[in-house]
């Protein structure tokens, strides 16, 4: 590695760090500005009692002192806080159990995504304005159109309410099966086309033209030449997906009872459980950063022609 490139990736990392401050320090002060609190819901609370609880968990502080607690606890110890609506438990011990599933989730998601659709992309682009071509573009194109709440729906109607062959809940055997397809169709059908539209591109380009006129086989050309350079713009998207997808949809998770990270989320915000709110934000900002610097240092890998500067 060349001082460079060490230089670049130093520097991603600062402007990585900078950018989930932003979110944390964002997310802080306006999950706290939301009228209502972590205890307005309880039933049948005293005033005494609200105020012995905020006091227990340093609500009642002034919130500049709140949020530098927090900053320090997280630096200096990675801690994210207890929950407090899950009494007794703490926010990370909640995330982790969350991240298992949807990790599983979003991690298969995306392997399928990303292979269906360079295959799907390739082979659109060698068979340009063919039947098959027109036959995936009007595939994708609804995959892309059509929000996944609304697939998630359909396939639970379709599947487990009328045909019965898969289960609806995401704890069940074969839980997955639907949320998985439900969360890959979209994501599959950007990378499709994203392959398909740079597999045109390379394929016009000079040295594909002399590689064929050198008698080069066509598997050769195609796999060692033109999907090798056109799957740059693919690595772009993936990185960013990847991470939004690991840490679950949100919807999607709710409609299949899929006892994941995003499902955690939702929940805290309608509790307001300001530490487990601030705790789901971070990890989702983290794994973006993190992917987005992946995916920029794949570059390189992919293509040496191109520098980090």
């Amino acid at each position: 590695m060349n001082t460079k490139t060490l230089l670049y990736i130093l520097k991603r990392i600062g402007l990585a760090i900078l950018t989930v401050w932003i979110v944390v320090t964002v997310t802080f002060f306006v999950a706290h500005a939301v009228p209502g609190g972590p205890f307005a819901s309880e039933k049948a609370i005293t005033p005494a009692a609200k105020a012995a609880l905020e006091a227990k968990y340093g609500l009642d502080k002034p919130l500049p002192e709140q949020y530098i607690t927090y900053l320090k606890d997280i630096v200096t110890e990675f801690d994210f806080g207890p929950s407090l609506k899950n009494r007794g438990r703490d926010v990370i011990e909640i995330i982790a159990d969350g991240m298992r599933t949807s990790a599983k989730l979003g991690l298969t998601a995306a392997g399928i995504a990303l292979v269906v659709g360079v295959v799907l992309g390739a082979v659109a682009a060698l068979r340009r304005n063919k039947l098959i071509d027109r036959v995936v573009m009007v595939f994708t194109t609804a995959c892309i159109s059509m929000p996944s709440f609304i697939m998630g729906t359909l396939f639970l109607i379709l599947f487990a309410i009328t045909l019965r062959i898969l289960p609806a809940n995401g704890n069940a055997a074969g839980g997955l099966i639907l949320p998985v397809i439900t969360l890959s169709l979209s994501p599959m059908a950007n990378i499709t086309r994203l392959t398909r539209s740079s597999m045109l591109d390379v394929l016009g380009q000079d040295y594909i033209r002399t590689a064929k006129a050198k008698g080069v086989s066509a598997p050769k050309v195609i796999f060692g030449h033109a999907l090798k350079n056109a799957l740059i713009p693919v690595i772009t998207y993936f990185g960013p997906m990847l991470a939004y997808i690991v840490t679950g949809s949100l919807v999607v998770e709710q409609i299949f009872a899929v006892p994941g990270i995003g499902r955690a989320f939702v929940s805290s915000i309608t509790d307001r459980d300001y530490p487990m709110i601030m705790g789901t934000t971070i990890v989702l900002a983290s794994l973006i950063v993190i992917m987005n610097l992946v995916s920029d240092i794949l570059y390189k890998v992919v293509d040496p022609r191109i520098t980090l500067e």
